[in-house]
């Protein structure tokens, strides 16, 4: 989609998230605090990239995971804070979703820090 049928689509706070790569205040998403048994989708695109399974509290304010679901993501290394950060976006649409680090729990080790305003929840 063009940029200004994006602007149509999804909020300015969304746009701001999946297309400028932009970043929500913590602790502002209620999917934060989403414990049903679910799917989370992508807000741009509708793909599924997390189910409830993967979700766990990591008290940084943000949605997160420790994995996600095969293909749902692209990664790419970012520096913007000057140290370098694994940047994730959507497979289907490139929207920007977060980034992954390694202070999640097992199995992975890994936190998908996910803004929650690029994401959908579909409870079961």
């Amino acid at each position: 989609m063009s940029e200004q049928e994006w602007q149509e689509k999804l909020t300015t706070e969304q746009f701001d998230v999946l297309r400028k790569e932009g970043t929500e205040r913590p602790f502002s998403s209620e999917l934060n605090d989403e414990k049903r048994n679910g799917t989370f989708h992508c807000a741009g695109c509708d793909q599924a990239v997390f189910t409830s399974s993967m979700k766990f509290d990591s008290g940084t304010g943000w949605p997160s995971f420790f994995d996600s679901i095969d293909g749902a993501f692209e990664t790419k290394i970012d520096f913007k804070l000057i140290y370098p950060r694994t940047e994730y976006h959507c497979s289907r649409c490139g929207g920007h979703h977060g980034h992954i680090f390694n202070d999640g729990p097992e199995p992975s080790g890994k936190r998908w820090c996910n803004n929650g305003l690029a994401l959908t929840f579909v409870p079961a």
